[in-house]
């Protein structure tokens, strides 16, 4: 699909405020051409046939009057034609960058796997700003500036055939100069974007492991990275610019020259002939008409580059908005607006990539409202199962239901208003530790944010806030300590009420008594409530209703805590390792 048709359905939702525009635009090029007819007029009959006479002031005046009149015209119609066109296009811009973040939301978590953030805001930001160019100064320039030629070869024609003709030849000539342009430059313009984005990435992935890059004294490397990135960029840039400087004006001071040339063989042809009489006016009005035919090709000309880079953007945007979003399953189940929480995994298999399977043959049954807690060591499979729990991903083989309904059949934004999920590295947003609590959704009032933190002991850890719930949250929340942080993000979880509570690791990153502060809450707010608790601290999920223990993506034990150390099998060792390791 071309870019054009792409643009189109955000264009002619906008397009009466183009049509008008052009509308302006074209009255205002009219006004522009009708002023040197008015001169031309003063020159033949007030100027030359009165040179041995007094000029006749009035008529002169009124005509001067006129000539002034219609330059003010020309000056109102650019104004508007110049704010109406100028907003026409930001709203479209506007309309595409809603679109594209909205896009970009419903895109399967995979898709972003090997994926920089950077890539994406560049995208979202810098190429739609790109775009924004296309509407706000491109498109302008190139209406006015076709515009303006087509009047101005067709007042020549009327004046002189021959002309008019050769002013006509300008046409092609320019056309095929663009095509040879985009042709040329395109590819450096590609990597240009590309670029771009890489310095885009690689600036909010330093920002963001700023401390890891100070720790380890990496700053060095870093910026030999970012600046190997930005002379790429620059030494593409340098050659766009170095074929600018050769080509696009030389061709144009040429073409300018040879009808010049070919205006004063002519009009010189017509002096020397005694049955043609050649109106000072004429000529006068030709080479004003000749040199506004130019100057408008040099504004297309200056703006090529621009175009190019718009086109390019237009491509990386579209690009990003033909990935094909997650699609609903064809006949959906609804879910009731509550559940019991009944979850079972039915021989699940999971790969991330096609041959390389992280799960195999999993089979968990979750009864409404018991704990299960998932353990083994790094890489065994415990956090691909919440993945598939909360349905970031969909299982390979095998199926997930919840309450007796296949997950695959549910809407997933209704699947997840039931489930509550704490990460071990919890995401603050900037704004309040109340915005991150109720993430600003009107169904959770102030009060249930106070009374979910209190529930999780957030009354106790931060008591000594000013503002206490209102207290200001930066992004990411780095002013606030790690234990800090998870219980805001487990107060967050418990305020939407969900009847499955999913915990990675949220008890990783918290000192011993924020930890017996969670767990006694725990015990309070489990009750009627499916959990899922991935843990390393084995002593925290003692009580567990069933310990699920994984090896390389396979359930290697099941049972509750007492029944594990009896059978003194792996959960057994791991137990036994960290004991002894609390002890020293």
């Amino acid at each position: 699909m071309s870019i054009i048709k792409q643009l189109f359905p955000y264009i002619s939702k906008y397009k009466t405020r183009f049509i008008i525009g052009t509308i302006i635009l074209i009255f205002a090029v009219l006004f522009e051409l009708l002023g040197p007819l008015v001169a031309m007029y003063i020159i033949d009959h007030y100027v030359k046939s009165n040179a041995s006479d007094i000029i006749q002031l009035q008529p002169v005046l009124l005509l001067l009057s006129l000539f002034f009149g219609l330059s003010l015209a020309h000056a109102i119609f650019s104004y508007f034609q110049t704010i109406v066109l100028q907003r026409a296009g930001s709203d479209v811009i506007k309309e595409l960058r809603i679109t594209l973040f909205q896009h970009v939301q419903k895109l399967p978590i995979k898709y972003f796997d090997n994926l920089p953030a950077g890539k994406v805001v560049a995208r979202i930001t810098n190429d739609t700003q790109m775009i924004l160019e296309l509407f706000t100064v491109i498109l302008p320039n190139f209406l006015s500036a076709f515009i303006t030629m087509a009047g101005v070869i067709i007042a020549i024609y009327f004046i002189n055939v021959k002309i008019g003709t050769i002013a006509l030849i300008t046409i092609p000539i320019v056309l095929l100069w663009m095509i040879w342009y985009q042709k040329v430059t395109g590819k450096y313009n590609h990597i240009i974007r590309e670029k771009n984005s890489d310095m885009n990435a690689l600036i909010n992935e330093s920002i963001n492991g700023m401390s890891i890059i100070q720790s380890f004294r990496q700053e060095k490397q870093i910026m030999e990275d970012f600046d190997e990135m930005n002379n790429a960029y620059l030494e593409n840039y340098k050659r766009i610019v170095r074929f600018d400087s050769l080509t696009e004006h030389n061709l144009l001071s040429a073409i300018r020259s040879i009808v010049f040339v070919f205006l004063i063989v002519i009009f010189g042809q017509q002096f020397l002939s005694d049955a043609v009489a050649i109106s000072v006016g004429t000529l006068y009005i030709l080479v004003n008409y000749i040199t506004r035919l130019f100057d408008p090709l040099f504004g297309v000309l200056n703006v090529l580059g621009q175009l190019e880079q718009a086109r390019v953007s237009c491509v990386r945007v579209f690009e990003m908005m033909n990935i094909e979003e997650e699609k609903l399953p064809e006949h959906v189940v609804k879910l009731p607006n509550q559940i019991k929480g009944e979850v079972s995994f039915n021989d699940v298999s999971f790969a991330y990539n096609k041959e390389e399977y992280v799960l195999n043959h999993i089979d968990i049954k979750a009864k409404p409202g018991e704990t299960i807690a998932l353990v083994g060591h790094t890489g065994s499979g415990k956090s691909s199962i919440m993945n598939l729990l909360f349905r970031f991903y969909d299982p390979s083989k095998g199926t997930i239901e919840i309450d007796g309904i296949p997950t695959i059949q549910m809407d997933k934004q209704d699947m997840r208003r039931h489930m509550g999920i704490v990460l071990q590295d919890p995401y603050l947003y900037t704004g309040t530790i109340l915005s991150n609590i109720t993430l600003n959704d009107p169904k959770v009032t102030r009060e249930q944010a106070i009374k979910s933190l209190d529930a999780v002991g957030g009354d106790r850890i931060l008591e000594h806030f000013e503002k206490g719930i209102d207290e200001p949250v930066i992004e990411r929340g780095r002013t606030l300590s790690s234990g800090q942080r998870q219980i805001i993000s487990f107060a967050r979880a418990l305020a939407f009420n969900p009847e499955i509570l999913i915990l990675d690791e949220a008890t990783s990153s918290i000192d011993s008594e924020t930890e017996a502060i969670i767990q006694k809450a725990m015990t309070i707010l489990s009750k009627d409530r499916t959990s899922f608790i991935i843990a390393h601290r084995l002593s925290t999920i003692k009580h567990a209703d069933q310990i699920i223990v994984l090896d390389k993506g396979e359930i290697v034990e099941k049972g509750t805590h007492n029944e594990l150390i009896e059978s003194k099998g792996q959960y057994y060792k791991m137990y036994q390792m960290q004991s002894l390791t609390n002890q020293s």
